[in-house]
């Protein structure tokens, strides 16, 4: 472990401390001499060491002042700073917290006129931090910067106008060098408390300290002397103290360590997740778990009592708790997956939740037309396939309201800059995508979007990037894209048909799914920059296809214009970059499972903020049913341990077949075993269970597994 500061100082008194509670709760052993050492007692009050004097005069006859600071713990200035502090301050001479510095007050001709001292500043304080307005990241990255003006003394005998305030002045300028030449970090704000009951704080006021309110002070039975409510006040050392104290620590994707022996899914999954409270980390993964084994259930039945469904509540009103914080650690698990593939494809898209009918909720944004008057959130998510289909998990995830006053937006839009236009998630998840690609050198990594995507900006961004992510997008036919003298459609007309490709189409709405034929032509074509935007031109691949031989009830048959970045050069390579496009579908698949299978738009919550952070759940809990979905199929034959507890796949033996097997059964097995529990039947040609099944098998398995568990125990004892 890594027991030094930033500063490369040794962390002496955490050490001690750390002694001591691990000896408490017996982990290791220390000597009872060790012991006492180690503890901080309460000190006897040390004989007075210096005579002062009845002084009474103006400021400027006590002659030089000088602020002296104590170098030595063992020096004589430490034993007169002691003396004084024990004699003539309510608090005594401490213990002092963490970091400190000591300083005497000193007269030239009156000699010793008081002292004070500064100590790292107070670990946590409501009042405060709402002042300062920081994160907990924040504050646990910069509470360094912040130093308590922890003792303050003028000796009681010494009677001098404007000498406490002059002196707060001075120690104010000089404690930035001086805290930095020990400890090696620059303060930006000082922090100091006074007890109304005893103080007005005058002085401090008067040196431009601000109130930044009242602590809580402590329980009234562990209250003594001092230990009441005090006022807040703090002093900024710099115009720009907010700015820095404000910013938060970058830790990167894959930085945080993982959970080392995680007990089931939630911890592998949500490993890293940091919310800087356990209280926290533990209920958000029982919520986890209770979403999974009931998905389709409010968040009162799935918790399944008041108690949890009050803690649930709250813990998604929660500020700490945000959609970002919550998904960060899924992806980073999801980084994990992807290295082990050699092609991922990042599929975009954009769907809304509605919400229209929850009027209690606050936030909520237009989702549709104006005449519709529907509200809700939108969100533009990019999920992780590998290149059979099977979901990864999440890369990003954007979630917004649209502003209710922000009307006509569509017809100004060519001249608003593409910042200030909701194409803008495209290039964020393009980004987004780009940092995981940082870390997977060896995947190439292709974001998939339809024509919605169809945005030069994100062409010429993928373009300047020859070592980020690849792009690979359906055309837009409006957009009219010019290739030289050409429209892109004229252009490829021209183009011989490289060959006939067929996919499969899946069932959509009424239309039912089908083998497609289609002609595959492709060709290396230069996109020219839109008019009036001055972007260079850039190379890409274009790959047509349109489907021949469609039966009459078809209504549209499917042409696809796809533009990518990736090299395309033989007919083999197109039909590729076909296979890759129509795994698009999956997202589609996904985005019902969310919404059917998981009813996020049912959940009622007071506002947009608690939506986003319960929709963060949500979203994994559907991407792990998607993901058993698809990886039955795809690896039938790996064992169910690698999705189920052992007390679930035995109980689910037990009920249905009464004859649970000695070895571990497949993880297609148990896959349609549950399954059936949701109303798959099973038959010839009803082919492999989908999504809706699993979910509604899942949440009977839940109760099947908790009666094997309770019984179990009575089974084995006997009659």
């Amino acid at each position: 472990m890594d027991w030094s500061s930033k500063s490369g100082r040794l962390k002496e008194t955490v050490c001690r401390k750390a002694l001591v509670i691990l000896d408490g709760k017996g982990l290791i052993d220390l000597p009872s001499d060790d012991v006492r050492v180690l503890q901080r007692g309460v000190k006897s009050r040390s004989l007075p060491l210096v005579q002062c004097a009845d002084i009474a005069c103006d400021l400027n006859e006590l002659g030089e002042i000088k602020l002296e600071l104590v170098t030595s713990r063992y020096s004589k200035a430490s034993r007169i700073w002691k003396s004084l502090m024990d004699t003539h301050h309510y608090l005594g001479s401490g213990p002092l917290c963490g970091a400190q510095l000591r300083y005497l007050i000193h007269s030239s001709i009156y000699g010793y006129l008081g002292a004070f001292s500064f100590s790292s500043a107070a670990w946590s304080l409501k009042e405060r931090d709402k002042f300062i307005g920081w994160t907990e990241a924040a504050r646990r990255d910069n509470l360094q910067r912040v130093v308590c003006n922890s003792r303050f003394l003028i000796i009681p005998t010494v009677r001098v106008s404007n000498l406490a305030s002059h002196v707060l002045g001075r120690c104010s300028g000089r404690i930035v060098d001086d805290w930095a030449s020990r400890y090696g970090v620059q303060p930006v704000l000082l922090e100091t408390f006074v007890d109304p009951d005893r103080f007005l704080g005058t002085s401090y006021r008067a040196a431009n300290w601000m109130y930044a309110g009242r602590t809580s002070g402590r329980r009234a039975a562990q209250r003594q002397d001092g230990a009441g409510p005090k006022e807040i006040l703090l002093y900024p050392l710099r115009h720009d103290w907010r700015e820095i104290l404000c910013v938060e620590p970058r830790i990167g994707l894959c930085e945080r360590p993982r959970i080392a022996e995680p007990t089931d899914w939630v911890e592998e999954e949500f490993g890293t997740v940091e919310f800087y409270d356990p209280r926290l980390s533990r209920r958000f993964f029982d919520i986890v778990r209770n979403f999974y084994t009931q998905p389709q259930a409010s968040i009162p039945q799935a918790c399944g009592s008041y108690a949890k469904t009050k803690a649930a509540y709250r813990f998604f009103g929660n500020e700490r708790i945000t959609m970002d914080r919550v998904l960060q650690a899924h992806v980073e698990s999801t980084v994990g997956r992807i290295k082990s593939h050699g092609v991922v494809l990042a599929v975009q898209d954009t769907s809304s939740l509605n919400y229209t009918t929850h009027q209690a909720t606050e936030g909520l944004g237009p989702i549709n037309t104006q005449k519709d008057q529907s509200v809700g959130l939108l969100i533009h998510d990019t999920m992780a396939f590998n290149t059979e289909g099977t979901p990864l998990g999440l890369l990003d995830v954007q979630c917004w309201a649209r502003n209710r006053l922000d009307k006509g937006k569509k017809y100004r839009r060519g001249q608003l800059p593409i910042e200030e236009k909701e194409s803008m998630k495209w290039l964020k998840s393009y980004r987004a995508v780009h940092q995981v690609q940082k870390l997977c050198p060896q995947t190439m990594i292709v974001s998939v979007g339809d024509r919605e995507a169809d945005i030069y900006e994100l062409f010429l961004e993928a373009a300047q990037a020859p070592l980020g992510p690849k792009l690979l997008v359906r055309c837009e036919r409006t957009r009219n894209r010019k290739t030289g003298d050409d429209f892109l459609w004229e252009q490829m007309n021209q183009q011989a048909v490289a060959g006939i490709q067929v996919i499969h189409i899946p069932r959509k709405g009424c239309q039912l799914s089908r083998d497609a034929k289609l002609e595959v032509r492709h060709a290396q074509v230069e996109l020219q920059s839109p008019q009036g935007k001055g972007y260079p031109s850039v190379q890409v691949w274009m790959v047509h296809a349109c489907e021949v031989e469609y039966p009459k009830a078809v209504r549209s048959p499917l042409e696809w214009m796809l533009l990518t970045t990736v090299e395309t050069s033989t007919f083999e390579q197109a039909c590729e970059r076909l296979s890759w496009y129509a795994k698009r579908w999956g997202i589609e698949v996904y985005h019902r499972t969310l919404k059917s299978g998981c009813k996020i738009e049912d959940r009622r919550l007071s506002t947009a903020e608690s939506i986003e952070a319960c929709l963060a759940i949500d979203m994994v809990v559907a991407w792990r049913i998607y993901h058993l979905t698809k990886l039955s199929r795809e690896v039938p034959d790996s064992p169910c341990t690698t999705f189920f507890e052992e007390a679930e796949w035995k109980a689910l033996y037990a009920f249905s077949r009464k004859d649970p097997p000695k070895e571990v059964p497949t993880l297609r097995q148990v896959t349609r075993m549950v399954a059936s529990l949701g109303g798959f039947l099973g038959r010839k040609g009803d082919g492999e269970p989908g999504t809706t099944s699993l979910w509604r098998g899942l949440q009977r398995l839940d109760d099947i597994a908790a009666t094997y568990l309770v019984l179990l125990p009575k089974f084995r004892a006997g009659p």
